[in-house]
């Protein structure tokens, strides 16, 4: 009967002790004083029955807790009255899920008219605090870990645990109190999610604005965007300064003087000789039309031929009109001059100062980009929720760009307008396009791509849709399908598929898979993904 109580008691300190030395590089020393408690009652033989095994006797707790600054994780061994053991705190900072580099923690038990502290003033490591604990009086007790650090104080409170008289009494209460066990699950140490870019989330509920995922490109305004092409053959020659590009220009400005090409039909003299050609074919059209006018009033012809002389009189004045606007072009001897259509900023120069252009050539790119053109493309199996040609369900848009995560939203009747929703589909890419015009916040070019999202009419008034709430970074995309990976305990986690609503830039909607108040990882849940890897492949090779 003895060696089988010793042989249970000495499992009972080797599973506690084990526990901790588990850790890695944070194994604390072996408690000699409760190896030495088991033995006691272990010889004392009036606690204990030859029927007692190691399946009967309380092992490690494994407690989690959140609160508003700090996560706990707590590994606390089975608690005797008046024996020494030692509880390790695993203690997180929610702001960064990094360890908490100092601070006092007190561990609190309440019960019996009083509490109990047992309090570790500085940290055995980041992040863990190995407390001391004896408790004096046998019973149940509510367990609670207070932190105080430089930036206040904050409580876990970690629910109701028992104290033992021996390890008869231990033994027979352990199949009452289950609660706290090593949760099953995919294992990520805290040691693990320290050292890497790591957090976790609560599912919460809340509001959700609808919106469409599409690609989309940034562009000018129809009608502040021109390409100024060479109409000729020629030299170009800068007006003044050289024009270069982000230089604002106003309407009518000379940008640059295009010198024809000799022997052309566009230089100096032959543009004169054109516009003296037509003076002169206009001074004959305007005499032949005076004689046929005479001639009728004699009677001598038909009104016929006096329509027809006014007619070629007009034509003629019609073509010295364009000669002499042609030849208006040339600017003494600098030759045509290149004239901005529109105000705006030169966002493209298409040959330098100097150069030979051929006739068709672009010259000068100018844009008005005070306002932009956010021109985004909505697959086909989306185009239904964007409602009819006569009622859109569009509220407004965001985007974001490579290398900005900070989202432009464009609030219609606000910083923008939708301008147009495409009424075909594209043959090749199976999309519509959807334009939304909004002010430049500045820092946007032309070309630029963007990952938008078109917010959607929803059913509520203000024009959102209540759901679980996660962060999208916690979604993995496994096979097409949709993952999260749940926090069971501290360092336990759980793959979960989930079926996905609406979504935003930051958040999606959960419709089946997670429940209010779960923690999801939101970020590094590729790190548990690779753990399960790593995990199928060595279970492989044996």
């Amino acid at each position: 009967m003895k060696s089988l109580s010793l042989l249970a008691l000495a499992l009972l300190a080797c599973l506690a002790l084990s526990a901790c030395n588990n850790k890695s590089g944070n194994a604390p020393p072996q408690d000699h004083n409760m190896t030495a408690h088991a033995a006691d009652h272990a010889h004392s033989g009036d606690h204990a029955d030859e029927h007692t095994t190691d399946e009967h006797l309380p092992k490690l707790e494994y407690l989690s807790s959140f609160n508003d600054s700090t996560e706990l994780y707590l590994e606390r061994p089975p608690f005797f009255v008046g024996q020494p053991v030692e509880a390790v705190a695993y203690l997180s900072r929610l702001s960064d899920a990094k360890p908490l580099p100092a601070g006092k923690v007190s561990l609190i038990l309440s019960g019996n008219g009083k509490e109990q502290f047992y309090r570790k003033d500085t940290a055995d490591a980041p992040g863990i605090f190995r407390i001391p604990v004896i408790p004096q009086t046998t019973g149940e007790f509510t367990l609670s870990l207070l932190v105080e650090t430089s930036a206040g104080s904050s409580r876990h409170a970690l629910g109701s645990i028992p104290v033992f008289a021996d390890l008869a009494a231990a033994a027979a209460a352990h199949q009452h109190h289950s609660h706290g066990r090593k949760a099953h699950g995919i294992t990520f140490t805290k040691a693990q999610q320290w050292r890497n870019d790591f957090a976790t989330t609560a599912v919460a509920h809340g509001p959700l604005q609808p919106s469409i995922r599409a690609t989309a490109v940034i562009k000018a305004p129809a009608d502040d965007e021109t390409l100024l092409l060479s109409p000729a053959i020629g030299i170009l020659r800068p007006a003044g300064r050289l024009v270069h590009i982000g230089q604002t220009v106003k309407k009518s400005q000379i940008l640059a003087y295009l010198a024809p090409r000799s022997g052309g039909e566009t230089d100096q003299a032959s543009l004169q000789a054109a516009t003296q050609r037509a003076r002169i074919a206009l001074a004959q059209a305007q005499r032949e039309r005076v004689r046929m006018e005479s001639l009728f009033q004699d009677e001598a012809i038909a009104e016929k031929r006096v329509l027809e002389a006014r007619d070629n009189e007009h034509l003629a004045a019609a073509e010295l009109r364009v000669a002499q606007a042609r030849q208006g072009q040339l600017t003494g001897n600098d030759g045509i001059a290149i004239r901005a259509p529109i105000d705006g900023t030169i966002v493209d120069l298409g040959v330098r100062a100097g150069a030979l252009v051929d006739e068709g050539d672009l010259l000068f790119h100018i844009a008005n980009t005070s306002k932009l053109w956010l021109e985004a493309r909505v697959a086909e199996t989306d185009i239904a929720r964007l409602g009819s040609q006569d009622v859109q369900r569009l509220t407004g848009a965001r985007f974001t760009i490579d290398g900005d995560n900070q989202p432009v939203v464009i609030v219609p009747e606000k910083n923008g307008r939708l301008i147009a929703v495409g009424g075909v589909i594209d043959d090749s890419t199976r999309t519509v396009p959807v334009i939304f015009e909004f002010d430049n916040p500045g820092n946007l070019r032309l070309g630029m791509l963007a990952s938008a999202q078109l917010l959607v009419a929803a059913k509520n008034h203000d024009g959102t849709e209540n759901s679980l709430l996660i962060p999208t970074s916690a979604v993995q995309d496994e096979n097409g399908m949709a993952i999260a990976y749940v926090q069971l305990g501290g360092e336990s986690f759980e793959r979960r598929l989930l079926r996905l609503g609406a979504r935003d830039d930051a958040q999606v909607a959960v419709l089946d898979g997670l429940t209010l108040g779960e923690r999801v990882v939101s970020r590094g849940a590729h790190l548990i993904r690779l753990t399960t890897a790593m995990a199928t492949a060595v279970g492989h090779t044996h």
